[in-house]
């Protein structure tokens, strides 16, 4: 496969955006925030600002979301998960999930009335590790598929939480469909953040789960609002998701909405393909997917999130896997006076393609088109820290890394 940066441009004002964002907005995100605060592991997660590196950049000002301290497990994906099963339990109880805190899903009383539950998912780790987190916690079951190539430490972390947890070999769309079919055979429910007609609940409350770290950040900006927010995407959920909430929020607020970028690996780049076909049809990969973005490597968009993506980004890339192999280079050896940020694969694919479009000469046009200059202030989530640390020291100590 030719790897090389590519991108495409749908203006928003030619789009005016017309998908509900509410259920994604602040007032939501609020609620969503008060769910999670409940866990005696909650804190907010460090927002990084890069002074250093944005002068290097020639930007105003260079912000990093380090979702590496969420909930002790290393990656931001557990919000989808736990405010996901908290959801789905609220409804088969008939109550409403701000009358159902952390304190009260452990109690006795909801344990009686719940009986035993298998929560079942396919992931490529971080989002399992969060469902079985969330089962432990709640002295539930859990069962994750990963697919092939998955991180022998992913799985031992999986496991070690109580999980079912294996290693199949098929690929993630693969293990998806099997975890699927399991739910219905079996009777377990699914947590999983790929919707399709008929399966759309869970995956809009996955969603919801992730503008609590979007909240978050608003907050920690005091009062200072990002030009450009850089967002990578597998399916499209957590994109999704906080592209809905920025766009909600700035309507509310009354200002410009911030420039939306979305960011996946070649090998894997299912957002890109359905943007640049533009069809209103969604775009598929299929086969291996052999990134080190594993966290990315997915093959069919999330239609929710698709959704928002559409009618609110306005620009959608794909990149090799050296820009990832940048950004974790570049965020765990800062420059003097910036704090070190441990970042994955996955979790530094934005700020490597940030750093590569603002250092590499060939890429003004690139640098046009998405309009960054010296006022540019920009927002990017490292969504993980190293979660595969064997690969992490590979890929920062020796610049080795696959070439599939």
């Amino acid at each position: 496969m030719n790897e090389s940066i590519k991108a495409v441009h749908l203006p928003y004002a030619e789009r005016g955006g017309v998908t509900p964002t509410g259920r994604f907005g602040r007032e939501a995100a609020e609620k969503v925030r008060s769910f999670h605060s409940s866990f005696p592991e909650y804190a907010p997660t460090p927002l990084v600002q890069l002074s250093g590196l944005a002068r290097e950049l020639g930007i105003d000002s260079f912000y990093v979301k380090d979702e590496s301290y969420r909930f002790g497990l290393n990656a931001f994906k557990v919000l989808g998960g736990s405010y996901t099963i908290g959801k789905y339990i609220a409804e088969k109880l008939g109550m409403k999930l701000s009358d159902l805190s952390y304190e009260k899903l452990i109690s006795s009383e909801i344990r009686e009335k719940l009986g035993d539950l298998t929560f079942v998912t396919a992931t490529d780790g971080n989002h399992g590790r969060g469902v079985a987190w969330t089962a432990n916690r709640l002295k539930q079951h859990s069962v994750v598929y990963m697919p092939k190539g998955s991180a022998e430490e992913r799985l031992e972390n999986i496991k070690a939480l109580g999980a079912d947890a294996s290693i199949t070999d098929m690929n993630y769309d693969e293990a998806v469909r099997l975890a699927f079919r399991m739910s219905e055979e079996k009777g377990w429910v699914m947590v999983q953040d790929t919707a399709w007609e008929g399966y759309e609940d869970i995956p809009a409350w996955i969603m919801q789960g992730y503008t609590t770290m979007a909240l978050e950040a608003v907050e920690q900006m005091q009062g200072e609002f990002p030009t450009h927010v850089f967002l990578q995407a597998g399916v499209g959920a957590m994109s999704g998701a906080v592209t809905g909430f920025f766009a909600d929020l700035m309507k509310s607020e009354k200002r410009e909405k911030p420039i939306i970028t979305i960011v996946e690996p070649n090998k894997a780049d299912c957002i890109y393909r359905t943007a640049k076909a533009d069809d209103g049809k969604l775009h598929f990969v299929t086969g291996d997917m052999n990134s080190i973005m594993a966290g990315l490597c997915c093959g069919e968009p999330c239609t929710i999130g698709w959704n928002l993506l559409h009618d609110y980004a306005e620009n959608f890339v794909s990149v090799p896997d050296y820009v990832a192999a940048e950004g974790m280079r570049i965020l765990g050896n800062p420059l003097p006076g910036d704090r070190r940020i441990i970042s994955g694969e996955s979790g530094a694919a934005t700020s490597g393609f940030v750093a590569e479009l603002m250092r590499n000469e060939s890429l003004g046009w690139l640098r046009e088109q998405l309009r960054m200059d010296q006022n540019s202030k920009v927002l990017c989530i490292s969504t993980e820290g190293d979660t595969d640390r064997e690969n992490y020291r590979r890929i920062v100590w020796d610049g080795l890394y696959p070439s599939f």
